[in-house]
């Protein structure tokens, strides 16, 4: 799947992911490629981009989650926060 994250000064990362586990307002919510259409708001703390056996970490604060596309690994995660930092 891919996945965008962006912060309203900068793309911080654009690229495929094979799993990604976010900090969404109620919780941790994870995504794998087959995903059904989803959105959600953020909340604070650590998104995880895996790729593999390699994990991308990313603190972030607000914002929302996006899940798109037609499912079978054709997924678009769009992932917009108000506040990026690398972890």
């Amino acid at each position: 799947m891919h996945v965008t994250v962006v912060s309203p000064e900068q793309a911080v990362f654009d690229g495929s992911a094979d799993a990604i586990v976010a900090p969404a307002y109620d919780g941790q919510v994870g995504i794998l490629p087959g995903h059904a259409p989803f959105l959600t708001l953020l909340g604070t703390g650590v998104l995880q981009v895996r790729q593999g056996s390699a994990s991308t970490r990313f603190r972030v604060a607000g914002g929302f989650l996006q899940v798109v596309g037609v499912g079978g690994g054709g997924e678009t995660v769009r992932i917009v926060a108000d506040r990026v930092e690398a972890s």
